[in-house]
């Protein structure tokens, strides 16, 4: 499995276990909590109705593991979090434990499941979904060859309706929130039409929040990292999509990396779902947090993030968990500011050394700080 330089392709073997200001469009019947504040790390158990979408964070392969989900939650109590993609297959045959177990503190999260097969999905959202998960999501936008392969994907934008039944058997078999990630169209496939009938055949499923990246996917000659920067964005097809079907909840990923950007989108849109941005520079989601809410929410310290990370560190450790799992996903916590090379260097070099302890994340810091 790649490290910190993956391209996120969407793997088919199982990955190791997102003042107020004008004019944000809010979709009411999903953010009616929102005006009360939250702690960071409450758990929205059983309160999947009341999700706010306006910001989330994708899923992204060998990324979002539940390591890195903790980490982020430090940033925003309301987020919305995404799983990395897990095969459905995987779920319903393997280690169920391993791979969907995690923290009462990540609540809102949300599983995105890869697979064609509505019988399987249907049973892996059932599974996923006594787990404690807020949502259950379907992957309809990653390009990758192994996933072609698999039939899912991307690809499954050419076959609608056999989307929707996907969609319908998961809805049958929970509780909670289905929704699908799309394209804005693959290959030659990249007319408004072809985007249309998709989104009129998932909603006549019973789909309710369809996530568009704004790019269309290339399923030949291009690699999941290309696809991500070489069809060119177009959010102005996500905008129509909600212009079009204004009872659903759109929300836009692709590209989206700053607080102007973001509210720019949310005039058009119910959601922005960031992906790397957040992943590098996890100081952004405080900043939209406070930019979307007057609720008093304080961005959290760094020297508060280091010591939850250290705790956190020392339970998983106990469970058997390395720490360079975590300590991977922590790299960007000084982005941007002074210290930063030498956190970096200090938590990279750290964890090669023999035995780690949690106590590395506090060495990292301090050498960090002494920089300033």
């Amino acid at each position: 499995m790649k490290s910190e330089g993956t391209s996120h392709s969407c793997l088919l073997y199982v990955p190791s276990a997102t003042g107020k200001l004008p004019e944000i469009r809010r979709n009411t019947a999903e953010t009616a909590q929102v005006e009360n504040p939250i702690k960071i790390g409450s758990s929205v158990e059983k309160s999947s109705d009341l999700i706010d979408r306006r910001l989330s964070v994708a899923p992204m392969m060998d990324w979002t593991d539940r390591h890195c989900r903790y980490f982020l939650r430090q940033f925003s109590p309301r987020v919305l979090l995404y799983t990395e993609m897990i095969v459905a297959q995987a779920v319903v045959r393997g280690d169920r434990r391993y791979l969907l177990e995690f923290e009462p503190e990540e609540h809102p999260v949300a599983l995105q499941l890869g697979g064609a097969d509505p019988g399987l999905l249907g049973e892996a959202a059932s599974i996923g979904s006594g787990y404690g998960y807020d949502e259950i999501n379907l992957n309809v936008g990653c390009p990758s060859d192994r996933v072609q392969q698999a039939t899912f994907g991307a690809c499954l934008m050419a076959r609608p309706r056999l989307v929707a039944d996907c969609v319908r058997a998961m809805q049958a078999a929970v509780g909670i929130p289905v929704t699908v990630k799309c394209r804005i169209g693959i290959d030659d496939h990249d007319d408004w039409e072809f985007l249309r009938d998709f989104v009129a055949e998932v909603s006549d499923a019973g789909c309710r929040v369809v996530i568009v990246h704004a790019r269309k996917a290339i399923l030949k000659g291009l690699t999941p990292k290309e696809n991500r920067e070489v069809p060119p964005l177009d959010y102005a097809m996500a905008w129509r999509v909600k212009e079009e079907f204004p009872a659903l909840t759109i929300v836009v990923n692709g590209g989206l990396r700053t607080v102007p950007q973001v509210t720019e989108q949310l005039a058009h849109v119910d959601g922005v779902m960031l992906g790397r941005e957040a992943y590098h520079n996890p100081y952004l989601l405080p900043a939209l947090h406070r930019a979307l809410d007057d609720d008093g929410f304080e961005t959290p310290p760094v020297e508060r993030v280091v010591l939850r990370m250290r705790e956190y560190s020392e339970r998983q450790i106990a469970l058997g968990t390395p720490l360079r799992s975590i300590t991977r996903h922590m790299l960007g916590l000084f982005n941007g500011r002074a210290g930063a090379r030498a956190w970096r260097r200090a938590l990279s070099e750290g964890v090669n050394r023999r035995n780690p302890s949690p106590a590395l994340i506090e060495d990292a810091f301090r050498a960090a700080t002494s920089c300033t």
